[in-house]
């Protein structure tokens, strides 16, 4: 039995440290998603629409004024770009 732990401790030790990171990091992320809906789900909805808006928008203007939005937005922000200031023209 010590022949079996022994081997799973040396197989986690092989495991990228880049991997336990980015575990690490989704699980902190599912933790944060699920107490935020349960904090939403008690708050008045027009406060919470106000937040999701500001927040969309926020990073809307940013993926235009950068353009480092993901691949499959490119088209729907190559339609909205030439409304916007974009960095390239600065």
């Amino acid at each position: 039995m010590l022949y079996l732990a022994a081997s799973t401790v040396e197989k986690l030790h092989r495991i990228p440290r880049q991997n336990l990171i980015n575990l690490g990091l989704a699980l902190l992320v599912l933790v944060v998603v699920i107490a935020l809906i349960r904090v939403a789900a008690r708050m008045n909805k027009f406060v919470l629409f106000a937040i999701i808006a500001v927040t969309v928008l926020v990073v809307g203007i940013t993926w235009v004024y950068e353009r480092n939005e993901p691949k499959f937005l490119t088209p729907l922000i190559d339609t909205i770009a030439p409304f916007f200031p974009a960095r390239s023209h600065y």
